[in-house]
């Protein structure tokens, strides 16, 4: 993995990263069934044709890096489904190789008009692990040392796989980020980007201040970038300026679609109409560039119609 960070050097060449969108509803929209603790990691064994397939919809679509479907990829999740350590192991890596193919597939080396688009090993939080919910909420049975622990063997696989970067995201603890700064310190020339989950358009999902979490991180060897995932439209704008007085990082923003979904009946429903927020990653991007994003692209529910939308803006303003 490079020493430097691979997000300010695609910025030398582009105005703004755009990120891919969702992973697991394209999936779902491609005939698949997610219902399951291990949710799209389940494909990397029954599937990964089908998970090349969406990483290549956004690389063509122009996206200029891809999440892979490690999120919540863990090797007691899938012993727990019956495989062994080493299957899990490989299943990891594969997660890795599937989104690689895909780049190779659409990016050539030389090609002049758009730069060299970034695979980001997605790391989940434990929270995504215990299927429970509480990737939102934080206040876990673990504390620090306890995260280290479990985040260590997935981040080592995937710091080895060939991916540019890792993307830990939907993080709802400032704790648990700082685990992983723990285990970037350990390994010199590690590059991360930490985005956390918010409730709001100032704190992250267990009520730490967002502004908090980044002039923690600020210094931190490893970190990339800072940012919120998987969080409503209407609270961008003020997270990025947040972000922005705490740090100089490149600030990403993966927010939702606009949706809401329901924990009970595990569906989406349209969101009540809502004038304080844009309706969309381009209906919102000028005034979050404006803010101090260095990258956008797309959570739940986007598609890569969304991110192609996003890359043609991009194009033209």
């Amino acid at each position: 993995m490079s020493q430097s960070n691979p997000i300010k050097a695609l910025l030398a060449d582009a105005p703004f990263m755009v990120i891919d969108g969702a992973l697991a509803t394209e999936l779902e929209a491609l005939g698949c069934d997610l219902n399951d603790s291990l949710w799209s990691a389940r494909l990397l064994a029954q599937a990964p044709e089908k998970i090349r397939q969406v990483h290549q919809a956004y690389f063509e679509a122009g996206a200029d890096c891809a999440i892979t479907a490690s999120y919540q990829a863990t090797i007691p999740g899938f012993m727990q489904a019956g495989m062994t350590v080493e299957q899990a192991r490989e299943l990891i890596k594969r997660s890795v190789t599937l989104a690689m193919e895909a780049r190779d597939a659409v990016w050539q080396p030389g090609q002049a008009d758009r730069p060299r688009p970034l695979v980001a090993a997605s790391v989940g939080p434990y929270g995504a692990y215990l299927a429970d919910g509480s990737e939102y909420r934080g206040g876990y049975d673990l504390d620090r040392a306890g995260l280290v622990e479990f985040h260590r063997e997935r981040l080592e696989l995937l710091l080895a796989s060939g991916a540019d970067l890792l993307a830990v995201e939907t993080l709802p603890s400032l704790e648990e980020a700082l685990a992983i700064t723990d285990l970037l310190a350990e390994h010199p020339g590690a590059q991360a980007w930490i985005t956390f989950s918010a409730k709001d358009g100032e704190h992250i999902s267990d009520g730490t201040p967002i502004e908090a979490c980044a002039a923690a991180l600020a210094g931190c060897p490893g970190v990339a970038a800072i940012g919120v995932n998987c969080t409503a439209l209407k609270h961008i704008e003020s997270l990025i300026a947040s972000i922005k007085r705490a740090c100089d990082l490149p600030v990403l923003v993966y927010p939702n679609s606009g949706e809401q979904y329901d924990p009970v009946t595990k569906t989406w429903h349209p969101a009540a109409c809502e004038h304080s927020g844009p309706s969309g990653l381009v209906q919102g991007a000028e005034q979050w560039l404006a803010a101090g994003a260095s990258g956008i692209g797309g959570c739940c529910r986007t598609t890569p119609e969304d991110i192609q939308a996003l890359a043609q803006w991009r194009r033209l303003r």
